[in-house]
Parts: C-alpha cells; structure tokens; sequence
C-alpha cells in the first residue's frame, strides 16, 4: 500500500495529485479536492444536522455533529482560499435542516463563504436549496471538463461524485484498519463522506465495483497523508500491495 504526500511541513504538501481529462486535482487527507487552475474546492456528504433530525424523530444521538463537521471543514476553506466551493450534495441531512442550525453554527458557516461563491448541489436528503444560506443551487455543476453531481452516473467521464460514501479496509501491523476514501479510475471520482456522523459503504460492494469495471485505485483518508492501493477490475473485493 503505498503512501502518498508528506508527512511533516506545509498541510498543502500532504495533498495528492491526480490527473483527470488533462487537469490536477487535489486529494487532500481530509477528505476535500482542490482544483487549483480554477480555485476550487469540492466537498461531499455533510450531512449537517444529522443529530437534531434523527432527535426529531425520537432517536438520540450527540448533539455536536454539526459543530464537528464544521471545526474540520472551515480550516480547509481558510487554508485553499477557493474562488468556488462546491457542496455536492447531501449537505444537510434534510431540507429542514439549515432552519434548525444554531446561531453559533450558522454565523459559522456565513463567516467561512464569506467572498466565496458557494454551489449547492442538491442531493437525496436535501432536494432544495439551504435556505438562508449564501450561494447557487444546482442540480449539477459542469465546469470545464467535469461534472460534479451528487449520484454518480452509470457510465461517466470527468465525474465528481458523492452519495455513496466510499470506504475500504487496509492491512496494518496492527491490524486492519477502516476508513473513507476516494476512489479513481483515472476518468471519474468517487469522493468520500465529509460529515461526522457519516457511515461507509465498502468499495467492494457492487454499487461503488461497478462504477469502475476495469478497476481503479482507492485513497484512503489518513491523519496526514493519503494511502493508495489499487483495486480489482468487476466486483471483487479490493487487491492491496505494499
């Protein structure tokens, strides 16, 4: 399994490069991609508000997953200063949650767009734009030669795409370890969940195999740099070297 980025210095080393339809983008260990020609940061799978909405409806979970989330994501949008963030779907865990932030929490997220523009792909939870909240909805966004989009398409090129929560396991010393990750085949990406209350689908199962049936490569999120190992063609479980 072969390590990528640095581990010490500057938090932008320790993202990794990947080339798609002529252009670099930026995995970064945290779960985000930046396209640095365009400014662009590109997140998936917030879930905001996962806590209160599962609380409505009489199941208790910790309160502080918006809080959580949040902590990680704005230092991302202070340390690549994007032109453009892309949410791209499933940014809330419902369309009512942006009327249930807490006012720390949404002065939080004014605070962070501010002179950004955001796009607010809808997703599955959230079908609707965040009320209140800066930015553009869009069903997709294309720009140059990508598509970020929420569901991945069955055959596509130059996709960005979330919804399925992308996770593999790896072999340590230590044992196996779990984590989300993206997942490439060189013409699309599969972007890992953002959210701290987000589960994972494993890149063996059949939803994620067959997106890539030549295979592809998976880049597991890590404390400072990405792992990559590369993954079986079909619907195999995933080969892992190193």
């Amino acid at each position: 399994m072969a390590a990528l980025g640095a581990a010490h210095g500057d938090r932008l080393m320790a993202a990794a490069p990947l080339h798609i339809a002529g252009e670099r983008l930026m995995l970064d260990p945290a779960g985000v991609l930046h396209w640095p020609a365009r400014r662009l940061m590109c997140v998936a799978d917030l879930h905001l508000e996962k806590g209160s909405a599962f609380a409505a409806r009489g199941r208790l979970l910790p309160p502080w997953d918006t809080r959580e989330t949040l902590a990680r994501l704005v230092p991302l949008l202070r340390l690549y200063r994007p032109r453009r963030v892309v949410f791209l779907g499933d940014s809330f865990h419902d369309d009512d949650g942006p009327s249930r932030l807490a006012a720390a929490d949404r002065a939080a997220v004014l605070h962070a767009l501010a002179g950004i523009e955001a796009v607010w792909v809808a997703g599955n939870h959230d079908p609707s734009p965040p009320a209140g909240l800066p930015g553009m909805a869009a069903a997709e966004h294309a720009e140059g030669p990508f598509v970020f989009r929420h569901v991945p398409a069955t055959r596509a090129k130059g996709e960005i795409a979330g919804h399925l929560h992308p996770k593999a396991a790896a072999p340590t010393r230590a044992g196996g370890i779990v984590r989300p990750c993206f997942v490439s085949d060189g013409a699309r990406v599969l972007m890992p969940a953002f959210g701290a209350f987000t589960g994972g689908l494993d890149v063996a199962d059949p939803a994620i195999a067959s997106l890539f049936p030549r295979g592809g490569r998976a880049f597991l999120l890590g404390p400072q740099r990405l792992y990559a190992f590369p993954l079986a063609p079909g619907r195999r479980a995933p080969a892992f070297s190193g």
